[in-house]
């Protein structure tokens, strides 16, 4: 491989001849061969929007020439549409200021600007990447600012869509299903008749409440640190320099990016990613519940509870000939699982905040973004493989209710709680259905007691049926 020398503060490094980066990137290349995990699209995106943002607002404020902010802003929208991607190598396990990818983002988007005015790459010619790119900025502000913007724009454009999409394939799924009346089970025991459009619609509420979080997790991440360089104080940064960059981010993402109220708090703590992280815990622990019900329902198919059909997807065992299992259920609950243990990661990365600078930032930055984009992944596949092609086992359901025992709850009120119980525990004993000891002993003339053991009354607000526990 051809080389080139740069140098920085530290001296000469040898550098890939046809990479945009230079010696700050490849020390930290050198430094950390960790993981393999690399910052992703909507951060590399968010970098070149700051930088970009910056120069116009270094522009109008006199601080950079014309000439120099186009070339930058030229630059950087390159960085923000892509282009560049395989130029930031730096590992996620690197400085926790995230000070290697900010210096990454500046090197890149200096040697582009000496290649767009026709010089020599590396030359730092006519743009230097710690004076132009990076004027009026820290990589303290930066790289937090970076993680707010990339985590906003990813739950708006990525994950709040996914969310829509499966709401709107659970409500359809319950309206479908409002006719089936099916045994509810509190405990896991049978309890009394629901409606399967009923459970349908609890789960589909659950995912409405999940974008109105994914809603919150935006507002919580609103606030930009940019503006405070090292330390919160501002130093080398002009008063107004915040507020004009806010302004152009605001028009390019159009989320309503503000300047922090107060740089020490956004600087030294990191309480906004922590309380986003939380929402999408939230969210997951929503679709846990909603996928763990489903493939619970539609266990078996012979000798579970077997009230869903879920479609068949792919062959189920290498052993068991005909075998189907829930398998995009099972996708779901293992990447909630992965979002637990990310959440975990990013409260433990907010809770070692010290002193005036959060050192785990790249960790955070790297969990939220994953989190958002299995989240919105798992919840089309969801919707497109499993939810849409779920139907219902309706003789199944109807037969399962009427061997219910949970059907003398309707009797109660009127034989009372005494003899119902009596009546309920025969039913277990002798294997005979409410009903049919109902008839047998004419607890009441048949047509009360067909009033009072129908289901569908059972699942109404206010009916007899309703009971707690």
């Amino acid at each position: 491989m051809q080389k080139r020398i740069e140098k920085d503060s530290m001296g000469a490094m040898e550098v890939p001849a046809d990479a945009l980066y230079g010696a700050s990137t490849q020390r930290a290349v050198l430094n950390f061969p960790i993981s393999g995990y690399r910052f992703s699209r909507p951060f590399i995106r968010a970098l070149g929007l700051v930088k970009s943002s910056a120069a116009l607002a270094n522009r109008d404020l006199g601080k950079l020439e014309e000439e120099g902010a186009q070339l930058i802003a030229q630059a950087a929208e390159e960085v923000i549409d892509g282009r560049w991607d395989a130029h930031f190598p730096i590992d996620i396990f690197q400085t926790g200021s995230g000070t290697s990818t900010n210096m990454n983002a500046n090197e890149v988007i200096a040697n582009r600007c000496s290649q767009i005015a026709g010089k020599p790459i590396g030359s730092k010619d006519p743009v230097h990447p710690n004076d132009h790119v990076n004027m009026s900025q820290s990589s303290n502000d930066v790289i937090p600012t970076c993680i707010h913007i990339a985590v906003a724009e990813s739950i708006r454009s990525e994950l709040m869509p996914a969310l829509d999409y499966l709401q709107q394939g659970l409500e359809t799924k319950a309206q479908e299903f409002w006719e089936v009346i099916k045994i509810g089970r509190t405990h896991l025991m049978d309890a009394t008749p629901i409606r399967l459009g009923q459970e349908f619609s609890g789960y589909a509420k659950q995912i409405e409440y999940g974008k109105l979080r994914a809603g919150n997790a935006i507002a919580a991440v609103e606030e930009l640190p940019l503006g405070g360089t090292a330390v919160g104080t501002g130093l080398n940064s002009h008063p107004e320099f915040a507020g004009k960059v806010m302004g152009y981010l605001w028009n390019r993402t159009g989320v309503a990016f503000r300047e922090a109220r107060n740089h020490f708090e956004a600087q030294g703590a990191k309480d906004g990613l922590v309380e986003a992280s939380s929402q999408l815990r939230t969210i997951a622990v929503s679709l846990f519940k909603i996928a763990n019900d489903i493939r619970l329902l539609g266990s078996g198919p012979r000798c579970g509870i077997g009230e869903l059909q879920l479609p068949a997807t792919q062959p189920g065992s290498s052993i068991m000939p005909g075998k189907v299992n829930p398998v995009m259920c099972e996708a779901v609950i293992q990447v909630c699982a992965q979002v637990f243990g990310n959440d975990t990661a990013v409260y433990w990365g907010g809770a070692t905040g010290q002193l005036d600078l959060n050192v785990m930032m790249p960790m955070m930055a790297h969990n939220l973004l994953e989190s958002i984009r299995i989240l919105a992944n798992v919840m089309r596949a969801f919707q497109d493989k499993c939810i849409a092609g779920v139907t219902a086992n309706r003789q199944h359901c109807e037969e399962l209710v009427e061997q219910s025992m949970a059907l003398v709850t309707s009797l109660a009120p009127i034989i009372g709680y005494d003899r119902a119980a009596e009546i309920a525990k025969e039913s277990v004993q002798t294997g005979k259905t409410i009903r049919t000891l109902c008839r047998e002993q004419k607890v009441l003339p048949e047509d009360q007691l067909t009033a009072a053991l129908n289901p569908i009354e059972m699942t109404k607000p206010g009916g007899e049926g309703s009971a707690g526990g």
